[in-house]
């Protein structure tokens, strides 16, 4: 997938020189926030204005939010999400503590993991020479791999959609796996989630170009299950997986 990054020369290189250096993102200003989502939106990520941290509440109005800054602010996210620039930079001057968040299912997918299985996925498909693409991690646990759609089938009936913690043909094979797929979203890089220093952030930034998903699939999921089975018993003994 080739991006132009919104015809702004040395973006793309600004990006990567960011991204490089491993900026902690506790320091990482509100300078550096509309570059990076014009970037995400360049490299074809539609997006849309997502809730913000108040404190440790959501900015909006409903009580006991179940997804605090988590999600969109308008019902109507599918068909507001854009990649348009003049637009986007819109919403960042007249938002600015707005977080967006990236529909899934049009022109990109997301396989969302438990941070630990996903770190270690990393270094194995890297090692191995996987082209990975985006990825970006969470400090509620998470890690965000960003793929290819699967595409547009002909008939209505054989989309999926997006289901938590499987897989969507099969349930238990794929333990803390959730693929963000048609119906679905997920925060884009730069996000702040409620909490003193919590945010969602790029390891790997929206520069990389989208890998199939299913080159990445067999890693990840082997992680999450090696990880869930740690979790269910951590002195070793095999347990069965049980869901």
């Amino acid at each position: 997938m080739s991006a132009d990054f919104g015809g702004r020369p040395g973006l793309r290189d600004k990006l990567s020189q960011w991204l490089r250096k491993g900026r902690p993102k506790e320091t990482a200003g509100d300078g550096d926030r509309e570059p990076l989502l014009l970037a995400a939106a360049a490299a074809g990520l539609p997006l849309a204005p997502a809730a913000h941290p108040v404190g440790y509440r959501c900015s909006c109005d409903r009580v006991g939010c179940p997804t605090p800054a988590r999600h969109p602010v308008s019902f109507a996210w599918q068909t507001q999400s854009t990649t348009d620039r003049a637009q986007i930079e819109r919403w960042v001057r007249h938002q600015p503590q707005a977080n967006f968040i990236t529909a899934t299912g049009m022109v990109h997918d997301v396989l969302d993991v438990p941070l630990e299985a996903g770190r270690e996925a990393l270094r194995r498909l890297l090692d191995a020479g996987v082209e990975v693409g985006p990825v970006a991690e969470s400090d509620d646990g998470r890690m965000l791999f960003f793929t290819l759609t699967r595409g547009t089938p002909e008939q209505e009936d054989e989309w999926w959609p997006c289901e938590l913690d499987c897989h969507p043909e099969t349930m238990d094979e794929h333990p803390g796996l959730r693929w963000h797929c048609r119906g679905s979203y997920v925060l884009v890089p730069p996000a702040r989630l409620p909490g003193e220093g919590r945010t969602v952030h790029w390891v790997r930034g929206p520069e990389q170009p989208l890998p199939d998903p299913l080159t990445l699939l067999e890693t990840l999921t082997d992680a999450c299950a090696r990880h869930a089975g740690e979790e269910s018993d951590p002195a070793g003994t095999a347990w069965p997986l049980r869901r």
